[in-house]
């Protein structure tokens, strides 16, 4: 019962296999550069012993074709074909799903067609995933396909969290609306600290914070996404790597009227130039942090600023909310980075967020809870696995009767985010 993930880029296509009896990570890599010179595929594959061991390859990957026929041979001739383990389902990562789609959906022309008419919202990513679906599905026919959305999780969000207070023509005629993202990470995460706690997911209200190079906050209302900190696009929200999060829109017109900067400059500033990047010179948190240390201003101002954001977002979704179970850090900043945490924290005594700090700064794998005892409020470090839950969804869409893996340790070789 083997489960592939695909995730497609313009230039790049990252997978994992796993067997789904165990959930567990039989096979991972990927390919980079595509249609570039020195293009090159990354694959490991786990041993009987449960190591993983990777190989890098220059190869010539002219096309997604090429590079996908590649990493099919390197699979059908690895992990799980020495037992006769069974391809049963490809589950591709989609960012954007519109208000279309609520729910993982089997891929077949219609739904192609609605991912290739939501591509205006998500120019950047949609494409990409849609090409890689189209080679999938021709590459291997046989297999059911599934398209997990990024957004769909943040359906269940009302109305009143999701409408932006704009003309209704561009709501209506433009999809101009709150549609948040990393929904799968925030699914996952959500499920694991219920797990953590040892109550169900329906009695709890939990804030997840998601950081990585890009970062976002949701507010979950008994296991249902109410409020989320990204908005039509990644650009919203929490400061990022090199995203500035929220911004005044009247900064754009004036950029564009009065300093005479296209709608194109402005947004490689905005996507590649901003955040972090933009406020100290680097969009990698352990640098910022290692400048910070050596004295310099603007990094201390960068963290400044980052900090501030995430709890100001603590604050807005406690009040949201109404009453918080826990709070979550999840991805490669908010797993991997006691000295944040401790910094989101800070200050937020009143809300019941207290930290302990021997146990923020204990250097342990997996979920664990790392409040002071007996505070009001949960704190969580929960790891990510986005990969997994996009299997979990694509099993369970294929064979609804599927249930999801119970408490237990995470699959070995979880794919770390970028920190």
């Amino acid at each position: 019962m083997r489960v592939l993930v695909l995730n497609s880029g313009s230039s790049s296509i990252k997978y994992q296999l796993f067997d789904m009896r165990e959930r567990s990570l039989l096979a991972k890599g990927a390919a980079e550069r595509i249609g570039e010179p020195g293009s090159r595929l990354v694959h490991g594959q786990r041993d009987s012993t449960g190591a993983l061991h990777e190989e890098v390859t220059d190869s010539e990957l002219p096309d997604h074709a090429a590079a996908l026929d590649r990493i099919m041979s390197l699979l059908d001739d690895g992990a799980g074909a020495e037992d006769g383990g069974e391809l049963i389902g490809i589950g591709h990562r989609v960012v954007h799903g519109g208000e279309e789609f609520r729910d993982p959906r089997v891929i077949d022309e219609p739904v192609i067609e609605a991912i290739r008419k939501l591509s205006p919202l998500a120019p950047l990513h949609n494409p990409a995933n849609l090409l890689c679906i189209e080679v999938a599905m021709a590459r291997r026919p046989d297999v059911p396909q599934v398209a997990v959305f990024d957004t769909a999780f943040h359906q269940s969000i009302p109305p009143h969290a999701y409408r932006y207070a704009v003309p209704e023509a561009w709501y209506q005629a433009h999809g101009v609306r709150r549609y948040g993202f990393h929904g799968t990470s925030h699914a996952y995460v959500a499920n694991q600290a219920a797990l953590q706690l040892g109550r169900p997911l329906r009695e709890l209200n939990l804030i997840v914070l998601h950081l990585g190079n890009g970062a976002s906050v949701t507010a979950i209302e008994k296991g249902k996404s109410v409020d989320t900190s990204m908005g039509l696009t990644p650009l919203e929200g929490l400061v990022m790597g090199t995203r500035p999060g929220d911004i005044d829109p009247g900064v754009l017109i004036y950029l564009a009227r009065q300093r005479g900067m296209s709608v194109d400059e402005i947004d490689a500033d905005l996507n590649g130039e901003s955040g972090l990047e933009g406020l100290c010179g680097v969009s990698d948190l352990r640098d910022v942090l290692q400048r910070e240390a050596a004295g310099d201003s603007r990094a201390r101002l960068a963290l400044e600023v980052y900090v501030y954001r995430i709890r100001k977002y603590i604050g807005a979704y406690t009040a949201a909310l109404g009453q918080v179970d826990a709070i979550v850090f999840t991805a490669g900043v908010g797993e991997n980075s006691p000295d944040i945490r401790e910094r989101a924290c800070e200050g937020l005594g009143a809300l019941g967020v207290e930290l302990d700090q021997t146990r923020n700064r204990a250097r342990k794998r997996g979920s664990r809870e790392i409040q002071r005892e007996g505070a009001p409020v949960a704190v969580l470090v929960v790891p990510t696995n986005e990969e997994l839950e996009i299997a979990e969804q694509a099993l369970r869409c294929i064979h609804p009767g599927s249930q999801p893996a119970g408490d237990g340790p995470a699959p070995a070789g979880r794919n770390k985010m970028a920190f």
